[in-house]
């Protein structure tokens, strides 16, 4: 069975009540009691977290939050019934009783004939150590002092930063461990630290707000907190004076931390469910164009200190480098286990999502590709839900600049995007090289040769 090693637990207040070993014990455990009951399979996965959260506003401490969670999730097949159950309690009384439960559903459930653990042959085998887990063994009074110091930079900016919605300092850990009865234990600790800072700018009766923000696997690497700070507020600064636009048709430039929401989109039409369910604008689009033929996205799940890095899926398979997109054409769809058997293909092994998409970078930084539309609109924030994961169409409140002679002329706001997501995709221009690596999906500044663009 492949195991990985426990890095040292940290000491303070946020030490975690199981150890990595703790863990793959009581999942052996619940194994065992699975097939002592008559379970053909069993999938068990547990976790352990703990984390502090501190919000400061207007100088003051608004909430203090410290969270101990831990649970065991167990999933038992009886043939081609399966059964689920769950328990926060992770003493032996509860997980034998859990167990039971799960094996006793699926006494009732229908026969799938899909269901069932990966196949052995692609589970994890010696998974890498992606250095995912640096504990920051943080105290309250010290959070406060940083999540008070980066809202007081943004406050100082100007005198027009006149309000603010906080700033907020988060850093989590924890221990995950999944096991199988194909002959998979393993597990890996993990961490997430996270600043950020939300303020409003006023000026003759008008606001706007901004934020700006860190998130980072080793707290060592967080930005520091008076950069957050004046970050915050010169993006709220800069949206004062917004105005309206007349409806027209015209090149848009998602910013990094708003591109990254449209290959989420195109993540969501190729995920196996999406298609065995028969719902995808991309259905059945493996082999096809769906982007320009200079493009490329791959998966790249071992990157060292990656915020959606993984040494293996939540089924325990292993997670490997992928081209899903090779010069504009679409190679594969993201599946599980069970998504691959309902489409008669193989796990991808990305049960639980994918695990850092990379789109490549072009040439041109964020001020060639602005010079590059010459006329049209940069968006910076996106409202409303007006996305159709069906037929790909797309339409979504939105803010950001408007350009004239390839350099911003004013911000606007109260307009609306339109066009569908097909379309979009091919209409792809440039992507910059001003990649935001601030989660799963790194992209870079994304220019679309024309939208519709809704105002007044």
């Amino acid at each position: 069975m492949a195991r990985m090693q426990t890095p040292a637990r940290p000491s303070g207040s946020n030490q975690l009540t199981h150890s990595q070993r703790d863990l793959e014990k009581l999942v052996a455990f619940a194994i065992d009691e699975a097939k002592r009951l008559g379970a053909t399979d069993v999938e068990v996965g547990v976790s352990v977290d703990t984390g502090l959260s501190v919000t400061a506003r207007l100088g003051e401490v608004e909430t203090l939050e410290y969270q101990r969670d831990r649970g065991m999730g167990v999933t038992v097949y009886r043939g081609k019934r399966k059964g689920s159950a769950s328990t926060a309690d992770l003493s032996e009384r509860a997980l034998k009783e859990t167990v039971a439960k799960a094996y006793s559903i699926a006494g009732f459930t229908a026969e799938d004939e899909c269901a069932g653990p990966p196949d052995p042959d692609t589970i994890a085998r010696d998974p890498p150590d992606l250095d995912l887990c640096h504990p920051w063994s943080i105290e309250p009074d010290e959070a406060r002092e940083i999540a008070v110091a980066c809202e007081a930079a943004a406050l100082n900016v100007d005198k027009r930063i006149g309000n603010s919605e906080g700033a907020t300092l988060s850093t989590h850990h924890g221990v995950r461990v999944f096991g199988n009865s194909v002959g998979f234990l393993g597990g890996y600790a993990s961490s997430l630290h996270s600043l950020s800072c939300v303020v409003v700018a006023q000026e003759n009766g008008e606001m706007q707000r901004d934020y700006w923000y860190s998130s980072v696997r080793d707290w060592k690497e967080l930005e520091d907190a008076e950069s957050i700070g004046r970050q915050a507020a010169t993006r709220a600064l800069r949206r004062l004076n917004a105005r309206k636009l007349a409806t027209t048709t015209a090149p848009v430039l998602f910013v990094p931390e708003i591109a990254r929401g449209l290959f989420g989109h195109f993540l969501g039409a190729i995920r196996g469910a999406s298609q065995y369910r028969r719902a995808s604008f991309l259905l059945g689009a493996a082999g096809q164009h769906v982007f320009p033929e200079w493009m490329q996205i791959s998966e790249r799940p071992h990157i060292p200190k990656g915020l959606g890095s993984a040494p293996f899926d939540s089924e325990g398979v292993a997670t490997k480098d992928r081209e899903l997109v090779d010069r504009g054409v679409l190679t594969g769809y993201v599946l599980s286990t069970y998504s691959a058997r309902k489409l008669g293909l193989k796990t991808t092994g990305n049960a639980g999502g994918v695990h850092n998409l990379i789109v490549a970078p072009g040439d041109d930084d964020f001020e060639a590709l602005v010079r590059k539309m010459e006329r049209g609109l940069v968006v910076t924030e996106l409202m409303g839900q007006g996305v159709n994961g069906v037929t790909g169409d797309y339409s979504r409140g939105a803010a950001g600049f408007w350009v004239e002679n390839g350099a911003i002329a004013y911000p606007v706001h109260e307009i609306t995007i339109a066009g569908n997501l097909k379309d979009m995709f091919k209409a792809i221009v440039a992507v910059g090289n001003d990649v935001d690596a601030r989660g799963g999906i790194r992209t870079g500044s994304v220019l679309i040769e024309k939208m519709t663009i809704a105002g007044e």
